[in-house]
Parts: C-alpha cells; structure tokens; sequence
C-alpha cells in the first residue's frame, strides 16, 4: 500500500469515527451551500507540520476549497502567525477542523522536539532515527512529522526490515540460531530485507561479528553507555552499520554522538513529543 491509499484510508476511518451518521451541530443551523472562510492560528512557537496534510483533508472533503498557504512544513513559527488560510463550504470547514487540528498539533509537537534532537548532531556524522513507539494507526503522520522536523525514519513496520531484538534472540535460542535461521529465510523466500540485530553487551558484539559478516547489516547497541560504545566500534571498524539506542535523551544525545556512531535511535521523538497549540478561526 503506498502513502496516498494509507493516507486516504486514515483520513476515511477518522472522519467516521468523528462525523458518525452526520455533523448534526451544522446541519441544524447551516446551509449545506454556504461557503465560509477561515484560517490556522499559531498559539505556541515551534516548527510547523502538518500544512500538506491539512491541504488534502480539505480537498478531500471538498474538491473546490481553495487553500493559501502561508506557511511551509518545516518553518520556525512563532504564536500569533497563520499558517494557512481556506475557503469551502462551511460544512466542509467543521467536519474537516478538528481533524486538520489534531493532526496539525501532533504533527508540530513531533517534528518540534525532533528539531531539538537534531541541533544537538550539528556537526557530527550521526544520524537520528525514529522507532516504532507510535499511536496505532497514525504512525504514517507521526514518522512523516520526524521526517520534517530533520529526523530520519528507520522502518515503518515489521514488514520492511528484520530487527532481531533481545526477545527474538532469547526465543530462538541463540545469537547463533537467529542469525543462521534468518540469513536461510532471506535467502529462501528471496526477500530484499536489511538484518539489524541488537547487542546487549561487548560478548555479543563479538559474537555477532564472528558469525554476522555478510549476513548482517546493522548492530543495534542497545543501552551501552557512550564509553562501552567507543569499544564496540573498535570492534566492529567498517563491517557493519552501527546503532545506538536505549536511555539516550536531549541532555545526552551529543556524548552518545561524540562516539561516531552511525545512527541513533530514539523513541521520545514521538511517545513524549507534545502537541502544539493552534486553532482554527472563521475569518471574513
């Protein structure tokens, strides 16, 4: 399914969740011809996300919605500013506000601190990942509004890349066995899938580059500190991608990229992210 079937298919989901059998509010005291205009209010500063969504939402409902942005996705706004401006139907404007707005706020809260996180790498070859830790059915707006803020997504779901996590290993048996009994699937299933597999101490590191090579392509260093990570890179030198995760936060994000790892991934950009304050206003 590419992006505009999940996009469309979210945006239908949530429009019955939240119009149900009818906006009965408008339908009772407007026309369903009147046409209205209104705009997007800024009410704390951050960065912006969310406009191209709230364009399609409203061409969505109402295909003859003319939509002036002012502001672009990816913009430093700051309270009091207008992001956007709309004119539509007016039953199109209520059905469509909440939605354009919990999308907008969340979208701004996410790619906001993903900004944050992403001042803190200036100048060092580190990249930062999101994770999985997202609101079921919205990761698609949610991984997009990292992608805005500056931030790189790792994958999508459990379908485009093999991470081999602790509980993977520890079911299957071994570092050993996962490895064999994945390389042996991607290559009888004929799949074009990335291994990433998680190392827990400075043994498993070993272990992983001792019988890896070839097969895996990126080592998850999950909660070493950012000494025991500058003695798993001697380890590991150019084989193998690398990545850390785990307990890494603002505060310490740059000692963690101090150490050149290739990659950091953490899951706060969007389970602690907080949505920005906007609203949506009739305008004359």
């Amino acid at each position: 399914m590419n992006f505009d079937e999940q996009f469309y298919r979210l945006i239908d989901l949530a429009f019955l969740e939240d119009v149900g059998d009818g906006d009965h509010s408008t339908i009772a005291c407007i026309q369903t011809e009147v046409k209205g205009k209104a705009a997007l209010l800024i009410k704390q500063d951050g960065i912006l996300a969310g406009v191209e969504v709230a364009e399609k939402i409203f061409q969505y409902k109402d295909a003859n919605c003319i939509f002036r942005k002012v502001k672009s996705d990816g913009e430093i706004i700051k309270k009091g500013e207008v992001a956007f401006e709309v004119e539509a139907t007016v039953h199109s404007l209520l059905q469509c506000e909440r939605l354009v707005l919990n999308c907008m706020q969340r979208m701004s809260g996410i790619a906001t601190l993903t900004k944050q996180y992403c001042n803190q790498l200036i100048g060092t070859k580190t990249q930062l990942l999101d994770t999985r830790k997202t609101t079921p059915n919205f990761r698609l707006f949610e991984k997009e509004a990292v992608l805005i803020g500056g931030g790189t997504n790792h994958r999508f779901g459990l379908f485009d890349m093999i991470m081999l996590k602790d509980n993977h290993i520890d079911f299957c048996g071994s570092i050993e066995k996962a490895i064999e009994k994945v390389h042996d699937y991607i290559l009888k299933n004929h799949l074009n899938l990335k291994i990433e597999i998680e190392a827990r101490n400075l043994a498993d590191v070993k272990k992983i580059i001792e019988i890896g090579k070839n097969k895996i392509s990126r080592i998850m260093l999950d909660n070493f500190n950012p000494e025991q990570i500058v003695e798993a890179l001697k380890l590991i030198g150019k084989d193998f991608e690398t990545e850390a995760s785990g307990g890494i936060i603002l505060e310490n994000i740059k000692s963690y990229a101090a150490t050149g790892v290739n990659f950091i991934s953490v899951g706060a950009l969007i389970h602690q992210a907080k949505s920005l304050d906007m609203s949506l206003k009739a305008t004359q």
